[in-house]
């Protein structure tokens, strides 16, 4: 237990960045759940390994079992302030949504130029008068399309579940980002498929970021198609979809999911050794 147990609190500084490395050569939607996959497995890892320090603290008390039972209460503290605080922000989305029943697209009447993705059962597109006069009908349909990618693939879960796993595991918080963008670019992916011009949507994506850069609203459970990097996601939209190819991504996705794999072995062990621990010293779960 002495080595397998600590492999989870330090595989993450290879991981993450790994992780990172991978998201802007492999499809968004690809990059989307392989960022989730690393930050919940490396965040329920840390959390796994902390937990099983502090059992072990039950045998005998040291300065490591003491400093990794602060850290656990310190990470469910941060988990739950999180995971309720996301809950109340979707809550209230929610029930902006209902107020909204007669159809998924809202337009308000608002000369500023305003377009977000509300999460709800279902979901509403929220456009502004404003930002539809800022676009031509091509463009509308691109930003249309944006929006409801991001109601269709649940992207403000996604979102959720990484804030959590950041809030679980500090290492974990450049994913968060991560996300934030790939989503976008996953949106942005599925606009160009629907409307079948790539460069109908790179144009439609810049001239909606040009119109709303003085311009904030919307709830925080929003997703705006005006949000992240823009010119990045501008350029991949010029480009062809990334397709993940040459030796050295395989190499480094094969690497990564071997790391990630060896944090739930790591932790399994962990998990058995401490088992045989309290056969050893007479503790048994009753």
């Amino acid at each position: 237990m002495e080595i397998a147990v600590y492999l989870p609190l330090l595989l993450p500084l290879l991981t993450v960045p790994a992780a990172r490395w991978l998201a802007p050569r492999c499809h968004p939607r690809a990059a989307t759940w392989g960022l989730l996959a690393t930050a919940v497995v490396s965040a329920a890892g840390s959390t796994a390994s902390l937990a099983l320090l502090t059992a072990a603290g039950l045998t005998r008390v040291t300065p490591v079992t003491a400093v990794a039972a602060l850290g656990l209460v310190a990470v469910l503290v941060a988990v739950v302030r999180t995971g309720s605080r996301h809950l109340r922000v979707l809550r209230d989305a929610y029930a902006e949504a209902e107020l909204h029943p007669d159809s998924d697209l809202v337009v308000t009447r608002d000369e500023s130029p305003i377009a977000y993705a509300l999460p709800g059962a279902p979901g509403r597109v929220v456009v502004s008068t404003g930002m539809l006069a800022a676009l031509n009908a091509t463009e509308r349909q691109v930003l249309l399309a944006h929006e409801r990618a991001h109601l269709a693939d649940r992207h403000h879960l996604f979102l959720a579940a990484v804030t959590l796993a950041a809030a679980a595991n500090p290492l974990v918080r450049p994913l968060r980002t991560a996300v934030a963008y790939t989503v976008e670019r996953w949106a942005d992916e599925t606009a160009a498929d629907r409307v079948g011009d790539r460069r109908s949507t790179a144009r439609a994506v810049g001239k909606a970021a040009l119109a709303t850069r003085r311009t904030v609203a919307g709830h925080p459970a929003a997703l705006h198609a005006t949000a992240g990097p823009v010119p990045r996601r501008v350029s991949a939209l010029l480009d062809a979809p990334p397709a993940g190819r040459g030796s050295r991504f395989r190499a480094v996705l094969l690497a990564t999911a071997a790391l990630l794999a060896l944090v739930v072995v790591s932790s399994l062990d962990a998990a058995d050794d401490l088992h045989d621990l309290f056969e050893t010293t007479g503790i048994t779960a009753r």
